[in-house]
Formats: C-alpha cells, structure tokens, sequence
C-alpha cells in the first residue's frame, strides 16, 4: 500500500522527469543532480508506491502499470503546485531587476536584440537580459531545469515539455558593397557564381541553406572566406568585392545594396521555445508577449 504521510514533494518531480526521458542519467542532466541521487529518489519512490514504477529494459527504464496510471494525477498535482506558487505575486515591469536569460545565436541577436533591448528600456529599465550561445542539448537541459528562460533558434527537436511560437520568417538576399560591378545588371545565377563569397559557416562544404540549394541543383560557388561571425561581415563587404548572402532584414541594417537571389533558398525560420514549467511564471509570460510583439518581419517580403 503506498505510503504518503511524509512523502517529499520533490520526487514527484524525479518521477515526472524520468517517465519523460526513460534514462536515469539523462534525468540526472534535466534536474542538475548525479545519476546515484536520481537512482536513491527512485528508491524513496519504489517505496513510497510500493511498487518498482520502473523497470529497465532494451529501450530504457519503462514505466510499469502502476506509474503509467499515476503520471497524469503527478504531474497535475505539479501544474498546481508551479500555479499556487506563481499566482501569489505578480510581475511589475517597472520595478523589476530581473535577469531574463537566453540561449540565442549570433543571427538571432541582430535580428532581435536592438528592438527587445529598445522596448525593455522604455518600459522595464531595471530589467536585464544574459544570452549565451549553447547548442541544442545544453539549452533543453537549462531550460528544464530553470537556468534558462528562452531559447531562440532556427529548430528544435520538438519536445513535448516545450512550447513555442514563431518569431520571424526571412527570405535570403545577396549583399554587396555600393559601387559594385554586380550592381549595374539584376543578378543571374551565372554572375552570382562568378562572384567571390563569403560563407557564414562552421563547415566549409554545402552547410548553409544557399550552399545546400546550389548543391541541389549541381552547382558549387567560390568561397573567398569563411567566417562565423554575422556582424563583423557586412563590414568586410564594405571594404571588399566579396559577396555575402543574408536574410533580407540583416541585409536593410546593414545598409548596403542587395539583390535577389537567382536561385530558391528556403527562408530563415527562428522560432521562441520556453520550458512549459514557466508557462503560468507572470515575468516569463510578460517577457515572451514583448517578444512576439516586437516589429519583426514574419513573412517573406
């Protein structure tokens, strides 16, 4: 018979994670704790419900009769706990010196940064934002466990304990410095693989969205550069004859002349993802509607 006198309201919150993740270590990583705490809080478990709740098989720990019975009532009983918790204040963006935190990349912060951190001065000056660079893992992994608040980024793998919404849709244009020779006829795929490039890349071959449609239709360009950096490029093209291939609202900030593109690219999607642990969290829910409500472009021109 289970046991709830002195039950710690923790390890619902193991037992919730390791039903998602169906590994221990793994479950380890989204709480910020060892695998030897997650394995003793499943034994405090085991005890408390009498029963083994999960056992391990080929395709990872899985969840027994009885655990698959309680995971809808656990995991209620978490939403309530998160909402009694957050409904007792209340978020007031002029007193506020909360640190937001993001993982966003390089692109992303030119896209977005200089109109949110316009819109935060204006109505939330104490506010402050921190954003790093993590890859997809770390970003899950922190945001599950509350030291990160958003991730902006092109995908993730959708993950049923993430929510999002679309940011910005962006179609992709060819750069080149004013004066250009390219400048005095519209642009063809023949003169734009005559033209030296810069390639915005980790990789060298075919890693970009313009390099993977060239490559589609059998072509390859000449890359002159390759670099990691969006907001030193537009620089180097003001300096150079190289040619730079952006998304069309990095390409009007930059302030130099572009043309379209001869060829399709798929556009740039970013989308806004946030841990659903924080979607009743009124900072977090204040924070994400200025996002959304920024002035970015969310179709194609």
């Amino acid at each position: 018979m289970p046991k709830f006198n002195n039950v710690d309201l923790n390890l619902y919150r193991v037992f919730d994670v390791i039903y998602t993740e169906g590994n221990l270590t793994r479950a380890g990583e989204v709480l910020c704790i060892t695998q030897p705490s997650v394995s003793n809080a499943l034994a405090r478990l085991r005890d408390t419900f009498g029963d083994p709740l999960f056992v391990r098989t080929s395709v990872g720990m899985t969840p027994t009769p009885v655990a698959q019975n309680a995971i809808g009532k656990v995991r209620a009983a978490l939403d309530l706990m998160r909402s009694s918790l957050q409904e007792v204040g209340t978020f007031l963006p002029e007193e506020s010196d909360r640190i937001f935190r993001f993982s966003i990349a390089d692109l992303a912060e030119l896209l977005i940064l200089p109109e949110l951190l316009e819109t935060l001065s204006q109505i939330a000056p104490g506010v402050s934002v921190d954003c790093r660079h993590l890859n997809y893992e770390d970003s899950l992994h922190q945001m599950a466990s509350a030291q990160l608040d958003f991730t902006v980024a092109a995908q993730l793998h959708r993950k049923e304990q993430l929510a999002y919404s679309p940011l910005l849709l962006d179609d992709y244009v060819c750069v080149v410095r004013k004066g250009h020779p390219a400048l005095k006829r519209p642009l063809t795929l023949e003169s734009y693989l005559q033209l030296k490039h810069i390639n915005l890349s980790r990789q060298k071959q075919h890693e970009t969205y313009e390099d993977r449609a060239l490559y589609k239709l059998g072509y390859n360009r000449e890359i002159a550069l390759w670099a990691q950096s969006y907001s030193m490029a537009p620089n180097l093209v003001r300096r150079t004859d190289l040619a730079l291939t952006v998304p069309r609202q990095l390409a009007i900030r930059s302030k130099l002349p572009f043309m379209e593109l001869p060829f399709h690219v798929p556009p740039l999607e970013l989308f806004l993802y946030w841990h659903k642990n924080v979607d009743l969290d009124p900072a977090i829910c204040w924070l994400r509607d200025q996002i959304l409500s920024l002035n970015l472009e969310l179709s194609t021109s």
